[in-house]
């Protein structure tokens, strides 16, 4: 019985069909952290070979753990200060991808999702004023499809969008 594994051990995590290790964790991280840096630059702050961290950050992206390396941008230094929440009900006869590809075409509209509950989907927008937020929502009750919304206003972001803390915790649960 010595080399089986113990009964209460976390099974590997896998993100998209794969686990990452230590190495990939903390190549994500500096990438994270120094967007900018070189694949030899990494290497040598990692100790390890150029051509691992070339292999490492190409499957990494094959398999859409990496998904992208475009720098992160901040509406509100592009004028663009309330952030919201808008829920809303739509007409389900097509489904949710009409109602989601006519939102995409609105540029405030950051993100769609659809959701679980007594809304049907969930966008995070943003707008220049409190009352450009009127504007926007307008547009999006215009949108064919939209049945009700209903409006939540971000007052601040004290933990903004983050993934390191995920990357991090993999290999403690048992990746490779």
């Amino acid at each position: 019985m010595g080399n089986l594994p113990s009964p209460i051990a976390d099974p590997p995590v896998h993100l998209y069909s794969m686990t990452i290790d230590d190495l990939d964790a903390r190549l994500i991280a500096l990438l994270t952290a120094e967007p900018r840096l070189g694949v030899l630059e990494c290497s040598r702050r990692l100790g390890v070979a150029r051509g691992t961290v070339q292999a490492r950050l190409d499957r990494l992206t094959e398999r859409g753990v990496i998904t992208g390396f475009g720098p992160d941008v901040s509406p509100a230094a592009l004028g663009y200060d309330v952030t919201a929440f808008v829920t809303m009900e739509i007409r389900q006869v097509a489904g949710h991808d009409p109602v989601a590809d006519r939102l995409a075409r609105i540029p405030e509209v950051l993100e769609v999702h659809t959701i679980t509950g007594d809304s049907d989907l969930l966008c995070r927008v943003v707008a220049r004023t409190n009352a450009d937020l009127q504007r926007v929502i307008d547009r999006i009750v215009d949108v064919q499809g939209v049945l009700r919304t209903n409006s939540i206003i971000a007052l601040d972001t004290p933990v903004p969008y983050r993934v390191l803390p995920l990357v991090a915790d993999v290999p403690r649960r048992g990746g490779r």
